[in-house]
């Protein structure tokens, strides 16, 4: 299992980067959606969900807060398609807002998988920095003593 997850992808993208590629490949699944599941918000939100983790886990680092933030609005970029609407630009914001208001439940749940996500890696992110920074310290430490000790007769 864990040689199949090393042979996956590992873009690091940065914030902008991930906001982007999450919102062009949720705006190419509502098209999808439109297309070939008569705009069903059941596959539009189960697709959401995948997507959201991807983005979370190939966003760099330092970049770790972008994810949660960004999830959300590539929700609402790829739902313009399977909103539905009629009657000019007024008519497909309203069905874009009822549609935002409708599928509440898909969008917190990709946002919580993000925030999840995210958050497991930054918290492995720190612990590693305070090992690296206590091993740093001990080898100072150790090299300081030797040095100590070699200069006394």
């Amino acid at each position: 299992m864990v040689l199949a997850l090393r042979r996956l992808p590992n873009p690091r993208l940065t914030g902008i980067g991930a906001g982007l590629f999450a919102s062009a490949v949720m705006l190419l699944v509502g098209c999808l959606d439109w297309l070939l599941f008569d705009a069903s918000p059941l596959v539009y939100g189960l697709l959401f969900l995948p997507v959201s983790a991807a983005t979370a886990l190939w966003v760099r680092g330092p970049d770790l807060v972008t994810a949660p933030i960004s999830v959300p609005i590539a929700f609402a970029v790829g739902v313009v398609p399977i909103a539905g609407g009629e009657g000019g630009i007024g008519g497909h914001t309203m069905a874009v807002i009822t549609a935002l208001a409708v599928h509440a439940g898909w969008l917190y749940g990709g946002t919580l998988v993000a925030g999840v996500i995210t958050t497991v890696r930054k918290v492995r992110l720190m612990g590693r920095r305070q090992r690296a920074a206590a091993q740093a310290q001990a080898q100072a430490e150790a090299r300081a003593r030797a040095t100590t000790a070699q200069r006394r007769p």
